[in-house]
């Protein structure tokens, strides 16, 4: 497979493959219902580096790109309201499909 690390191959595919990063998208907002906070701020730092990057994203939720790293590590610990300013930004680039009540059951 070559020697390029695992995190640049994911990232590499989120932005080659639309409907993979839509499928990321909305496993994050599934983890952030589900509680998986980890889980949740590991995709949306994929998401983040495979569109915008971590600087654009910052100006847009008007914080420092070293306050949106740090909410997003490992040891972060980001409110609701940032976590959803974030969703947002990237439904504005990933465009997810809606699923409809009876898709799920």
């Amino acid at each position: 497979m070559g020697s390029r690390p695992v995190r640049e191959l994911i990232i590499s595919s989120l932005r080659e493959d639309p409907e993979l990063a839509e499928e990321v998208y909305n496993e994050a907002v599934l983890c952030l219902v589900r509680g998986e906070s980890e889980l949740t701020k590991i995709l949306l730092r994929d998401l983040i580096h495979a569109t915008v990057g971590f600087e654009a994203m910052a100006v847009a939720l008007k914080k420092s790109p070293k306050s949106l790293y740090r909410m997003l590590s490992n040891n972060g610990n980001p409110r609701l309201d940032n976590l959803s300013a974030i969703l947002y930004q990237l439904a504005c680039l990933v465009k997810p499909r809606v699923v409809r009540e009876e898709e799920t059951v």
